[in-house]
């Protein structure tokens, strides 16, 4: 038998055009649009089916987006499929969200709300504060923290994303990133890209952000998880709402352990993955996590059709 995982990608997962398919065909996914429209109070779904691609990378609008996306076909699988269900969910930053909602955390209306004040305020961090992020491909973790201890001389840097063994994202202030990049190089990583962002996201030049969510949290509407969350800033299996509610500010600025969290998954027995939201983004990095586990994508009725009938599951 095997054995789920429900899986959400995260911020710059986005494009034009994303959702659109699973609205015409699945009641389920226009009703997570139109009920994210009428709580954000704005046209998201206009966004994600017709851009522009400008609006869309946009923080503000980006986050509650994808996580509308994410939802949407997570809620259309479930109207074509009851048959499978997950043991345990998680998310890559942003989709961490999604995986709250997966695990009935947070209903509809309250992840829309959080996700909506959370890219507001990591907006607004981002205009006080220098930041950017870059991508390092074949370089070990040890060379990267002992580069990054050289770079913060010039300010700060960490590690933002654990993606994959072979793909780490560090992160902080421009004058330190860029030293890093360039020592990095020198060093012998097999390709450094620098990310077109807006800011120094998941480091301490979030530290405001996070601090301004802490009481937003307090009062959100939160319900013990249905099934375990594993979580980005430990990856550990989280339940309890006491632990939500310390969690979700934290994330903000620390830092994604994505490579320990499916490892953790794969340590209770998890077998298979499939990711909600699109692209194709977590399967790419769970390949290189794991060569044992099996991925699927859910992003358009096309995609869901083949994995439910992959997977010998009728609809």
């Amino acid at each position: 038998m095997k054995k789920f995982a429900f899986i959400f990608p995260g911020q710059g997962s986005q494009s034009a055009g994303m959702g659109l398919d699973l609205y015409n065909n699945f009641d389920a996914a226009k009703n997570v649009y139109n009920i994210a429209d009428e709580t954000l109070n704005k046209n998201i779904s206009k966004i994600c089916f017709e851009g522009p691609d400008e609006d869309l990378k946009l923080t503000i609008n980006a986050q509650s987006a994808i996580v509308a996306t994410s939802i949407a076909a997570l809620e259309a699988f479930k109207s074509a499929c009851s048959d499978i269900q997950p043991s345990v969910t998680m998310g890559h930053s942003l989709g961490e969200y999604c995986a709250m909602y997966c695990a009935n955390v947070m209903d509809l209306k309250t992840t829309m709300k959080a996700i909506q004040k959370r890219s507001e305020l990591m907006d607004e961090a981002t205009k006080t504060t220098k930041g950017t992020m870059a991508a390092v491909l074949g370089a070990s973790v040890e060379l990267i923290k002992e580069v990054l201890d050289e770079a913060s001389k010039l300010g700060l840097a960490q590690i933002a994303n654990y993606n994959d063994p072979t793909q780490i994202v560090i992160t902080g202030e421009v004058e330190a990133i860029n030293r890093a990049c360039e020592l990095l190089k020198e060093k012998g990583a097999k390709r450094v890209v620098p990310l077109a962002v807006s800011g120094g996201f998941h480091s301490k030049l979030m530290t405001s952000a996070r601090d301004g969510f802490v009481d937003f949290v307090k009062e959100l509407d939160l319900k013990e998880a249905t099934i375990p969350v594993i979580t980005n800033v430990d990856a550990n299996e989280t339940k309890e709402v006491a632990s939500f509610r310390e969690k979700m500010p934290n994330q903000i600025n620390s830092s994604v352990m994505w490579v320990q969290t499916i490892q953790k998954a794969i340590e209770m027995g998890i077998d298979t993955f499939i990711e909600f939201g699109n692209g194709k983004v977590l399967a790419g990095l769970n390949r290189k996590i794991s060569s044992e586990i099996k991925t699927y994508n859910v992003y358009d009725s096309e995609s869901l059709k083949a994995t439910i009938e992959e997977l010998k599951v009728g609809v």
